[in-house]
């Protein structure tokens, strides 16, 4: 399927956005979609990601490399033969409502995220208790030595962010009401109005760290006054809004616009996000048709990654890579095992011959299709038509992205308010090896939504945790891959990397894997 064979069917009307007014130390920025919701532990979100990066901070960061660094806390100090870590919060540290950060705030906030986050099982068999014994000091008291806990700590999506232990003590499984970080922008309440515009204002309380910006990690200065968001839907406005120097940046523009914007006087074009995102497809593992792995081996044997990419990214090699198995390519962790599953393409008949064999009887795929996240309609566009094409029946929902993240938690069938797939993506460094990716993980309820239950993934997961040498971590990455493909947890569609495009007066913008506000200048 030809890139703009849909698009011309993907109009979708620009929302009414409220006229503010920008100073110049005003910094306007259009997201990839709508801010449905505001709590980073409730979901996985990449624009709820991107808002928490803003407001809330975590234990530590993670730089370019993916290597854990301390954020909130000064630091740590391993004794007791690697059973005992004892972390300091950095001094001067509020609340965005003027209080002083607490311990006892991260220690409600690292329980509410371990009650949602797929890790806290891996957590929970290694740490014996965590504690607060003074103002500053958090202890974990571990059951066996835990060298990766520090990593875990850095993870992005979701975070595991702080807020006030009265906000901490919500039912992760409800969405925090009140939004108090300690991050190095507060967000403004009474100017949001959800589908056109979020507002934001510099924290004066806020000390960054001394360290240079990298990723996530070090010194978060923030150099203007505020942050507005504007949702711009449509992609072509968004870029006419941009050249004509109504907003400032663009977080994903259309590749088809790029060329364009990169001809556009005082306009930049270029890579922020530096490791792309994970492409995939979710299937619902309680319900058929996708409750079945020969169905769902069919299904991922019947996406053509490159089709799919090059329907989501255009022609330019540049910007995506395809075909990738459960590790993104290049990574030391990617592996070459079953990779034939993916690489060597199948005929129709032999994937209706597939179908057959894991005894599909024509039960609906109710696929959730979000039209307002470009890359996501192009990839549930070209899913849809593969999948028709194999003989399964498909109920193609055209939706928001809002209603997709607010439907996804629901277990119900799908003729019942349920859903059997949607396409997602996820960070490029969270799926560089085994270690962090939460759509892989197969422990049943605690699960990312879709619920996967498969032993054999889980045992080869927890092994490569523990082992001890990276020859042994090889092996087991062959095994974690070979179950995958056997399981089906998730459809991988590819790895892109989409330009973003902002006005040329923004200099200092920092690199990683999200669009974030500290170190930018506006000229």
């Amino acid at each position: 399927m030809k890139r703009r064979t849909f698009l011309a069917t993907a109009g979708v009307a620009a929302l009414a956005r409220p006229a503010i007014g920008a100073t110049a130390k005003t910094l306007i920025f259009v997201p990839q979609t709508n801010l449905t919701s505001l709590d980073p532990v409730w979901t996985t979100a990449t624009v709820t990601r991107n808002f928490a990066l803003m407001v809330y901070e975590g234990l530590y960061g993670r730089d370019q490399a993916f290597n854990p660094k301390p954020q909130m806390v000064e630091g740590h100090v391993i004794d007791n033969d690697g059973l005992r870590w004892t972390m300091k919060l950095r001094a001067g540290l509020f609340w965005h409502d003027g209080t002083k950060v607490l311990a006892r705030d991260c220690l409600a906030s690292l329980q509410r995220w371990l009650k949602r986050d797929p890790t806290s099982v891996i957590i929970d068999a290694r740490v014996a208790e965590i504690t607060a014994p003074d103002d500053r000091t958090l202890v974990w008291r571990l059951k066996k030595p835990f060298p990766l806990l520090a990593h875990f700590l850095s993870k992005v999506q979701p975070q595991p962010v702080m807020m006030p232990e009265r906000l901490a003590a919500t039912d992760p499984f409800k969405q925090i009401t009140e939004i108090v970080g300690c991050g190095p922008l507060r967000f403004l309440k009474d100017e949001f109005v959800s589908g056109a515009h979020a507002g934001f204002a510099r924290f004066d309380k806020y000390t960054p760290r001394q360290e240079p910006p990298s990723y996530t990690a070090g010194g978060h200065k923030v150099n203007v006054d505020r942050v507005e968001w504007r949702v711009i839907p449509d992609s072509a406005t968004a870029a006419n809004a941009l050249t004509a120097g109504e907003v400032d940046w663009v977080e994903l523009p259309q590749p088809d616009l790029i060329p364009m914007l990169k001809k556009a006087s005082g306009v930049t074009t270029g890579l922020i996000d530096l490791y792309g995102t994970v492409s995939l497809l979710r299937p619902n593992h309680l319900h058929g048709p996708t409750n079945n792995p020969g169905v769902r081996r069919a299904m991922l044997a019947a996406i053509d990654q490159r089709e799919t990419m090059t329907a989501a990214m255009g022609d330019d090699p540049t910007t995506w890579k395809a075909p990738m198995g459960f590790v993104v390519p290049g990574s030391p962790s990617a592996s070459e095992a079953g990779m034939e599953n993916v690489r060597v393409r199948k005929s129709i008949d032999e994937l209706k011959r597939m179908l057959d064999r894991a005894k599909y009887g024509g039960e609906t795929l109710v696929l959730m299709h979000p039209t307002d996240q470009l890359i996501y309609h192009a990839v549930a566009t070209v899913a849809a038509d593969a999948f028709r094409k194999i003989g399964m029946t498909v109920d193609d929902q055209l939706v928001d992205w809002g209603t997709v993240v607010q439907r996804r938690p629901s277990k119900e069938p799908p003729d019942k308010g349920g859903w059997g797939m949607f396409p997602a993506g996820a960070p490029g460094p969270e799926f560089a090896d085994p270690l962090l990716p939460n759509p892989m993980r197969s422990n049943g309820a605690k699960a990312w939504f879709g619920w996967p239950d498969d032993p054999r993934i889980e045992t080869a997961y927890e092994a490569w945790i523990d082992a001890r040498s990276d020859a042994e971590r090889r092996k087991l990455e062959a095994d974690y891959q070979l179950a995958a493909f056997d399981s089906v947890p998730i459809i991988p569609c590819g790895q892109y990397l989409p330009h973003a495009a902002w006005r040329s007066n923004l200099t200092g913008l920092v690199k990683g894997s999200a669009p974030v506000f500290w170190g930018v200048e506006k000229g």
